[in-house]
């Protein structure tokens, strides 16, 4: 049980306040409700950029670093396709600074060419170390818009095309900033060995004079459901062929969404689960599998990959896999492996509650799917999903004129 209190100010900020006074350190958690689905198809990557432009410093503090590394600080920041987010731990004497730092970048992030210039050659020299010039390192930019067709989803994090990165131009930069980083689109979360009443008049002292901003109205294309399957076949310098299969799920805030997840655990998670088991143990198919769900606030997908042991055919592997899917279509798991993977979800929240800055960070994010309290009830939704309803989501998901497959092959092969 995470305990909190919230209020909101004038200009929109929503605030979440968790007393701890077992540390004597505090977190402030920053969560911008802006992600790579809000980006334009034609200016990919811009959440992401933003990520590394607001540590390139504000009008009034240049270096972002270097007073949060005097009273013992340490930041980071993180990007996905729904949300972009801040964080901040220090010594809870010292959280004003935490406080000056972030509001000042919010009211107004420093917009030099030079700034610019530098995190775009950063973000740049990202996209060709890890997605281009890394072995499967470009999976992402060939898998999603391979699994969506209209959605915002369809391309990574990092943009679909490292052109539209280089090309971005400031005017852009500052609308894209204008349109997402106000406070009425972020939920701050203090966390630690701080007192409500203080983290109010905190709040209000930096963040209150930050004008609202106009509301931003998420209208995005939706993706239309998939009525065939779907193959891509690409030839690179991999050490082994790989497989990769992508359905469609409910989005996070779905009621089935717990189905789900514990689903990927049973095909997946350690070395008794039916993957593992089956195709990578007995078989010998693969030299890993896994199966993991997005989690995304729209609709997500549900993913099977895996490395094939050399010699080993991609349609004998393939087939395998679906016999595997199949099996949970039309036999109910047993109550013990349901029991087990259950367990294991609620381990790791379990865990995560002990943690300051997780239960920070998880509170701002079910404050975005609805309402913070709902990280409460998390536990409690795993424990009553019913084998019945894993069977269903199997159902509905492992069809194959709605799966997206990409081969990713070793270039001898082609």
């Amino acid at each position: 049980m995470v305990d909190f209190k919230r209020f909101t100010l004038a200009n929109g900020l929503r605030v979440l306040v968790h007393e701890d006074d077992t540390t004597p350190m505090a977190v402030l958690n920053l969560l911008y409700d802006v992600g790579a689905r809000d980006e334009d198809p034609e200016h990919t990557g811009f959440a992401h950029l933003f990520e590394h432009l607001m540590f390139g410093g504000s009008v009034n503090i240049p270096d972002y670093d270097q007073p949060l590394q005097r009273v013992g600080g340490e930041n980071n920041a993180f990007t996905s396709n729904d949300i972009t987010n801040y964080y901040i731990t220090l010594p809870s004497t010292n959280i004003e600074t935490a406080f000056w730092l972030e509001s000042d970048r919010m009211l107004s992030l420093a917009f030099s060419e030079k700034s610019l210039e530098t995190q775009r050659n950063v973000v740049c020299e990202e996209f060709k170390q890890r997605y281009l010039n890394q072995p499967y390192g470009d999976v992402w930019l060939k898998l999603r818009p391979l699994a969506y067709t209209k959605h915002p989803y369809r391309w990574a994090t990092i943009g679909q095309d490292l052109a539209q990165i280089e090309n971005a131009n400031m005017d852009e930069v500052k609308a894209f900033f204008k349109k997402h980083y106000t406070p009425q689109n972020a939920i701050l979360v203090v966390g630690g060995n701080v007192k409500f009443e203080a983290v109010q008049e905190l709040a209000e002292k930096w963040f209150g004079p930050i004008p609202a901003g106009d509301k931003y109205i998420r209208n995005l294309v939706q993706e239309p459901v998939q009525e065939e399957a779907r193959t891509l076949t690409l030839h690179a310098e991999v050490p082994l062929n790989a497989l990769y299969m992508a359905f469609k799920m409910p989005k996070r805030n779905d009621p089935t969404y717990q189905a789900f997840d514990l689903m990927a655990d049973i095909l997946s998670q350690g070395q008794s689960s039916r993957l593992y088991t089956s195709l990578l143990k007995d078989q010998q198919l693969f030299s890993d599998v896994h199966a993991y769900i997005t989690s995304s606030l729209d609709e997500g997908l549900f993913l099977i990959e895996g490395k094939l042991v050399e010699g080993v055919s991609v349609e004998t592997a393939e087939a395998a896999v679906w016999k595997e899917l199949e099996k949970l279509k039309n036999i109910s798991v047993t109550a013990d492996e349901l029991t087990k993977v259950k367990n294991k979800s609620e381990s790791i929240m379990v865990f995560a509650e002990m943690n300051l800055l997780d239960k920070a960070m998880n509170l701002a994010y079910y404050e975005l799917l609805g309402d913070a309290q709902l990280l409460n009830i998390e536990i409690d939704k795993y424990l009553e999903v019913q084998p019945e309803e894993i069977m269903q989501a199997a159902q509905r998901t492992f069809v194959p004129q709605q799966c997206s497959t990409l081969y990713y092959l070793i270039a001898k092969d082609a």
